[in-house]
């Protein structure tokens, strides 16, 4: 089951993102559940928070890779909303 995770950084946080964003992508890659994700920018390009589609078997084990998460553990974000999540299109394929 997909899960899609929102999350927005606490203020001023860009310096704690860059240092823990190298755990961030260490976990990303041990767990193997990300499917899509990416940083949202402020208008100077500087980041300021992500959106990230997880797999997992349940709401459960997706709200545990979420806490599990270093930049989750190093406090970034300032709040986080995560749901269950449905793909119906994508850029080749626009079934609507």
């Amino acid at each position: 089951m997909l899960f899609v995770i929102m999350a927005m950084d606490k203020e001023d946080a860009l310096s704690l993102r860059l240092a823990t964003r190298a755990a961030h992508f260490d976990y990303a890659r041990e767990t193997g559940a990300i499917r899509l994700g990416g940083p949202f920018l402020d208008n100077k390009g500087d980041m300021i928070g992500s959106l990230i589609i997880i797999e997992a078997a349940d709401l459960e084990e997706a709200r545990r890779w979420q806490a599990n998460d270093p930049y989750a553990k190093a406090g970034l974000f300032a709040r986080v909303e995560l749901h269950p999540w449905k793909a119906t299109a994508n850029h080749c394929n626009a079934e609507l």
